[in-house]
């Protein structure tokens, strides 16, 4: 799980670039040497002291004179072994960073959009049970119900490492409210996740490829936020990414915000193709349907909340859509570790 050996050839390494006398020359990629350096010098601490509470357990099994004290142990430090798993696995080059996340309805009409809105609901509940700060961008309601598309930024250490686990579509199957018939639907939305990227990632974006259109703003009740053009819309000629951003009173602050926006989300398509995936997020918009689910909460004819991806599946379906979120999200990170083992 955690390679000891290699984690101190990359400190040795680091510790050594350090002690270059023109290491100060470059102020920020010295501050980022330096973060890294105690990052990993904090990892192998916290391994050492895991790997003698693992000896002093072994110990006390030898002696084998006070079963419960034993047993307590071997608790206790397996509970720390958790979290220090999820360390490790956190501590890829954008895991620690804030994350954007995205929700957008798909097949399904009115039905899709009060689903998108209940998704927004539980990552909000989810963000709040983890301390974590949240900034509402755009908001756009459905004609009937719910919302068209939300954009939040989430503010946190590991906000995207966590989140990155929920990229996907998300499939709800229920009696539908909107149903005189009382008939059962299968609704689609889908959730996109972002890194948050900062001044330190070097992403270009000319102003030739920027379409910049202004309008009025409005909150996710509708009230109205100011009668002059505030609300910002940048779309992105070579991608065809848009973004929208009203969440403050200046147009200034607005566009300062959706320019960060887009860059984060042509960061994680420059991510994508250097990892080469086969589809790159904005292709997946069009497949917000049938056979590409991530993960399935049904609340009729049973309940049941299902990861089609790790086979995790809860029951207690009103726990998760209050946002309790972390063994789906656990659950996927473990697994890509198993994956990458393999």
């Amino acid at each position: 799980m955690f390679d000891v050996e290699g984690k101190e050839i990359i400190l040795q390494e680091l510790q050594k670039e350090s002690s270059n006398e023109d290491f100060w020359n470059n102020r920020e990629k010295a501050a980022t040497v330096m973060k890294e350096i105690g990052e990993i010098s904090e990892l192998l601490r916290e391994w050492k002291g895991y790997k003698e509470e693992i000896d002093y357990l072994f110990e006390l099994e030898e002696l084998d004179e006070n079963p419960k004290l034993i047993e307590e142990a071997r608790g206790g430090l397996e509970n720390k072994m958790k979290s220090f798993e999820l360390k490790v696995i956190l501590s890829g080059e954008n895991d620690k960073r804030d994350a954007v996340l995205s929700i957008h309805p798909g097949a399904g009409g009115t039905e899709s959009c009060d689903w998108a809105e209940m998704l927004f609901r539980m990552y909000t509940r989810w963000i709040e049970a983890k301390g974590y700060k949240c900034k509402l961008i755009d908001y756009q309601r459905g004609d009937e119900a719910g919302l068209k598309d939300v954009t939040l930024e989430v503010i946190g250490r590991y906000a995207y490492g966590y989140l990155r686990a929920e990229r996907g579509i998300h499939r709800l199957v229920r009696i539908s409210p909107f149903d005189s018939g009382a008939r059962r639907h299968t609704s689609f939305a889908s959730v996109f996740v972002y890194p948050l990227v900062d001044d330190d990632i070097e992403i270009e974006i000319r102003d030739e490829d920027i379409i910049l259109e202004t309008f009025k703003s409005s909150g996710p009740g509708g009230q109205h936020v100011n009668k002059s053009n505030t609300a910002v819309r940048l779309i992105h000629k070579p991608t065809n990414i848009v973004i929208t951003c009203q969440s403050e009173r200046s147009q200034m602050q607005n566009r300062r915000i959706a320019e960060r926006i887009l860059k984060s989300k042509l960061y994680q398509r420059k991510l994508e193709e250097l990892e080469e995936e086969k589809k790159e997020i904005e292709e997946k918009k069009s497949d917000i349907g049938w056979g590409h689910q991530i993960r399935s909460y049904v609340l009729h004819p049973y309940q049941k909340i299902k990861d089609h991806r790790t086979g995790l599946e809860i029951g207690d379906v009103k726990r998760v859509l209050d946002g309790d979120l972390d063994p789906f999200i656990n659950s996927y990170l473990r697994s890509e570790v198993s994956k990458n083992d393999e």
